[in-house]
This record gives structure tokens, sequence and C-alpha cells, in this order.
């Protein structure tokens, strides 16, 4: 029973970069303050522009106080007065931003749609004519108000620190006051403008900026120089590593990660764990006894060759195209019945060029555990399609009538390529494996139930009618998605399976069952694996090109594409046991 396991599943995982902080990351404002007097008072010129460009979501107050506090001489030029006003901003893109309650549509801007030329122009010449021996020019978009610089810092942000600010309403989006608008709004106009945006600058950015600022936490500011930083990505993409896990509660969560995981009892649920979400989660760099937060992101954008592998690089640029993440249903409810647009649609509609095909790998099960998945033979979709938008007035819907159910037990492995229609039920738990774009899910039912806001939660029946496989019946499911598993290989002490995903998924995964060492090659793709079964296992390169690497049941781990060989055995009280894990890559040629 998973409320007797005595967890060991690591929640703050760690990048190793050095054994001291001396000279590469300092914390508090005073400290870093000193640094960066340091660092310009080796520049010989009259005159010396400190640049302090910010991710959206940085404490402005914060960062402003203290810096203008421990700086009085300097000339202090914030960007923010150089953007337009927010009703011009909100005009500009509200193609994007869009009137819908939870879709927009995926920016082609760039960081100079806030700005407003004239404004610009006016403080490039304030700043070209001060006789100041220190200006600092800070804000989102100071090194576009400020392009020419002595030393630039770059302030950036954790995405789920992002929301959970959002939440408590302590920050807005870009260029307009809306701390106290819902944060679902928020989150929506972040992920489809202002954190792309904010990208696209990053990226130009990364190899000029001398310093890198983590304000994650308010209060305990903490800065490395950018060879630091780079020091440790490049580590991270030689290596196995993983992200920061990040955990939520949800309306139909459930208690399995509060054992398993050993999170907070006094949390009546939690729903989801974003495991392997490079674009939301963090990544820890340690310095010393300093731990050091940045988006993991980053390290895509930074060795996007070294992680992801050429063929995965050259299909889909910087992007993390696989996706870890647990959906707790354990003593909790069903998830909403829900179907994933197709290729086309999302492409279409929002601006995304590929779309979240998915599993669900079931981690642990109670008896009476099963999954909703595609549709019953014969039935008619216009009456379905009333039936469900009936429902979101009568709070009544007979899934069963309409849509297949079917049991699941520990280690089975249901596919969901889009357009199927799907649900976990209660009393499961899921590993999600697929494809990163996890925003784009189309509720056609919630059971009746208000998100934890107190709100009805968003249902997208119209968009869903568009994009359900209606030929996704019964029969199709037990031939094409359901628990197809079959063996592709042994060894001494170890066998190999196929579980997936389905020909429409671009994603493969092969489960290896060992006693020993078993040998694994990234063949061009970068790995994502779990330890499924098994207290603790641990990774190792055949040639000692990294540190043996550690992990225990239910985490989530990343293989770069450069490590090209390495094995994994069981270790510490799995010694000579049993040992599983899943392990997902991108389908191609080699």
């Amino acid at each position: 029973m998973y409320s007797k396991y005595k967890s060991n599943y690591d929640k703050s995982p760690i990048v190793r970069v050095s054994a001291t902080a001396e000279n590469l990351c300092w914390q508090g404002w005073t400290n870093i303050v000193a640094q960066l007097r340091g660092a310009l008072a080796v520049i010989d010129k009259p005159v010396k522009t400190l640049v302090v460009e910010c991710y959206q979501g940085v404490y402005d107050e914060e960062v402003r106080s203290e810096l203008k506090t421990l700086l009085p001489e300097a000339l202090w030029v914030d960007a923010s007065l150089a953007m337009k006003s927010a009703e011009q901003i909100d005009d500009f893109l509200k193609e994007d931003i869009t009137d819908d309650e939870i879709f927009g549509y995926m920016t082609r801007y760039r960081i100079d749609c806030y700005f407003d030329e004239q404004k610009v122009a006016a403080l490039r010449q304030q700043i070209a004519r001060t006789t100041t021996q220190l200006v600092v020019v800070y804000g989102v978009g100071a090194a576009y108000v400020c392009p020419q610089n002595d030393l630039l810092v770059y302030a950036d942000m954790a995405r789920w620190e992002i929301q959970l600010r959002f939440r408590r309403n302590e920050v807005s989006n870009i260029g307009v006051d809306n701390r106290k608008e819902r944060a679902s709004l928020q989150y929506k106009r972040g992920f489809f403008v202002d954190w792309r945006i904010c990208d696209r600058l990053k990226k130009e950015l990364m190899g000029q900026w001398d310093y890198v600022l983590d304000t994650n936490v308010k209060g305990e500011p903490k800065m490395a120089t950018a060879a630091a930083v780079d020091a440790g990505l490049r580590k991270a993409s030689k290596s196995p590593f993983r992200v920061v896990p990040f955990f939520d509660p949800g309306p139909w969560g459930g208690q399995w990660m509060k054992e398993i995981c050993d999170l907070d009892r006094a949390t009546p649920n939690f729903a989801w764990c974003f495991d392997c979400v490079p674009e939301e989660n963090s990544l820890y760099l340690g310095f010393g006894e300093i731990r050091f937060e940045l988006p993991s992101i980053d390290l895509v954008f930074s060795y996007p060759c070294e992680l992801l592998g050429n063929p995965v690089y050259g299909r889909f640029g910087d992007e993390f195209p696989i996706r870890f993440d647990f959906l707790d249903t354990m003593d909790g409810g069903n998830l909403s019945l829900q179907v994933h647009p197709l290729t086309q649609y999302i492409q279409e509609k929002f601006g995304m060029h590929y779309t979240q095909d998915e599993s669900y790998y079931i981690l642990d099960a109670e008896r009476d555990a099963s999954v909703y998945l595609g549709v019953k033979e014969d039935i008619n979709p216009d009456e379905m399609i009333t039936a469900l938008n009936e429902a979101q007035h009568t709070g009544k819907f007979d899934a069963e009538k309409f849509v297949g159910n079917y049991p699941v037990k520990k280690h089975d492995h249901v596919l969901i390529p889009a357009g199927t229609v799907h649900c976990s039920g209660r009393n499961s738990m899921v590993l999600e494996i697929s494809a990163t774009p996890y925003i784009f899910t189309f509720k056609l039912w919630d059971w009746g139930r208000l998100g934890l806001d107190g709100r009805p939660r968003p249902i997208n029946i119209e968009h869903g009618r568009h994009v359900i496989q209606w030929n996704r019946t019964e029969s199709w499911v037990r031939r094409e998605i359901y628990n197809k598993i079959e063996q592709v290989a042994e060894g001494d002490g170890w066998l190999e399976e196929h579980t997936g995903l389905h020909e429409c998924e671009f994603i493969e995964t092969r489960r290896h069952w060992f006693t020993k060492p078993v040998l694994h090659k990234t063949n061009g793709s970068v790995n994502v694996l779990n330890l499924v079964e098994g207290r603790e296992a641990v990774v190792e390169s055949p040639t000692g090109e990294f540190e043996p690497f550690v992990v225990h049941y239910a985490e989530t781990f990343i293989i770069p594409d450069s490590v090209k060989q390495y094995t994994i055995r069981p270790c510490g009280e799995s010694k000579g046991k049993r040992c599983a894990t899943i392990k997902a890559f991108v389908k191609h040629n080699v």
C-alpha cells in the first residue's frame, strides 16, 4: 500500500558545478552590488552603463529599491518609461491575447512591440548626454532601450514562480497593470505573448550577459557569473540530470504523491507534478552551499544539439518535445473528459507547430481503476455533442453511454494520439508521457465540478467537436492503443519491451526490466526515463564520461543525446532485485 511507503524521492535535485561559490556566485544584495562595483571599477570610461534586463515576473519593487539604495550615485533609467500605454499594448497584441478564457495565439512579435520609439529615442539621448559616472538601465526591455552597455545583468525567472506570483496578485504582465486580473488570464497572456517575446530577447543576450540574477525567492537574491552559469548548463548537457519537480493541487487530486514524494500532508490533495517539463520547470545549479535557480529551458536554448540530438533539434528547434508528468487520482476523482487538437488544427488556430499526443503509463492503481478512452461503437456524434452542451446546464452527462471505459492496473500503458477522447478515472496514479504542448486540452465534461478558485473550469466543446476522431471506437482502441506491449530484446539479467507510442505519435517508449546492468544508447535523441519499479538505480558511463548518477523510485531523469551510451543497474536497497525503467525518445531513422 502506497501509504506505507518510505519516501526516498529527491524534490530538490542539483547539478553540482563547483565545490565553492568563491568568485562564481554571490548571495544578498550587499554582496551582489559589491561584485558589480568591482566589475565596473576596472572599466576605464568616464560614464559607465549597467543594464539589468528582466524577465516578466521579477519583483520590480524589490530589485529597483535595493539597487537604488546601494547605488545612490547612479542615474536611474527605468525602461518601462519608454513603453507604449497599456491601451496601446493591449490593442496591438489583442489578436494574440484573444478573448478566449484559455487559448491565445503564439505571438510572432519581439520586444520592440512594447515600446514607443520616440520615448526610446528620448531615453537613449538622455543616456548619451549624461555626465553622471554610472547609469543603470533597468527592467523588461532594458537591453533594447540601451543596446550598448558596459555590464549586462540578466534577471531570470522560473515560470512556476511567476504563476504563483500571479495567483497571489503580486505581478503584472508586461506593460500593463493587471495584477488583480484572474491568474488564469495572466498565465494565458504570459504563455502566448510575454514569455515568447522574453525568450526571443533572452536568446539574443545569452552570449552577451556578464551575470545572471536569481530572485526567485523574495529577499534572497543570488547572482552568478555568466561563465559559471554556462559551466553548469554545459555539464548538464553532457550528463544525466533532473529538473526541479513542481507539485500542484487540483479539483480531482489524490493522495499518492503525498506519500511517495513526501509532500505536505496538510495540503488537501496533489493533482499534478511537472517532473519533466523544461519549459516550466527550474534547474538548480550548485555552487558550494549556494543553490542557484534558473529556468531549465535555458539549457535547451544554450546547448540544443548536445541535449536534444541533431535529428530532434533539426525537427523541433530549441524546444524540448518530450514531457513527463504525474496525474494523481488515488482517493481523488476522475480527470476532466477531454481531447487534444490534431496537428493541423493546432497550427491553424494557435500557431503551434506540433500537438499534444500523449499516453498514460499506470504507475499504481487500485482494483477499481479505469480509463475513459475513445467512443462507443455506432454512437451518433451530434447526439454526444448535444448531450455535452446540455450537461453544462443540467450538470449531468452519461459518460459511459458515449465513451469507452477500460480497467487498468499497475504497469499498463494506454496510448492517446491527438483526437482521442480520454481521461483517467479515479484511483489511479498516471505517469503521463506526451509531447510538450500541455496547455492545449479541450475539456468536454468536468463532472460538474468547480476549480480551486471556486469558478467553473472552462469547457471547450466547440473546439473539441472539430477534432474528435469518431472512428476511434472500442474495436479500434483495443486493436491500436490499449496496452500494446511486446517484447523486443533480452539479455543477461534484462528484458526490453516496446510499449508505444502509436504510429500517429512521434514519441517511442521502451520499458526495461533488469536485475543486472543494462546498456542504453541515445541514438540521436534525448532520452527521458522514469524508474517505475525499484527503490533506486544508478546510471553510469561505460567510459567514465560522467559521475555515477543515482535515481529513486518515480523520479524522472534526462539523458542528453551527447552521452551516447549509458548503463542502468539496481543499487542500494534494490541491488539484486528486479527494477524497471520506462524510456521515451523521438522516433527517427538512424
